[in-house]
């Protein structure tokens, strides 16, 4: 029918890593940015040493990634980046 439009699909892009870069597929901030952040400390809500191991996997991944990047210079920034905003209170 004229004048009808289709049903409105959102594709909701989650706040994930974008490898090798490490930045946000949906928002283009660093990552973990905050709305991931959010996400990881209401999965990890209980468990907070298994969100810094994890976390600390994804640093050791990245600064991989970026040092390859940057001609094997290392960010300097990486542990306040992944770790310094979860660290247990």
């Amino acid at each position: 029918m004229a004048g009808q439009r289709g049903p409105l699909v959102t594709r909701l892009v989650p706040h994930q890593p974008m490898r090798p870069l490490w930045r946000c597929r949906n928002c283009g901030a660093e990552w973990p940015c905050q709305p991931a952040r959010l996400v990881l400390l209401t999965e990890y809500r209980n468990d907070r040493i298994a969100l810094l191991v994890y976390l600390s996997t994804l640093m050791a991944e990245a600064a991989d990634h970026l040092a390859t990047l940057n001609g094997h210079a290392r960010p300097a920034n990486l542990h306040d980046r992944f770790l310094g905003w979860a660290r247990a209170r």
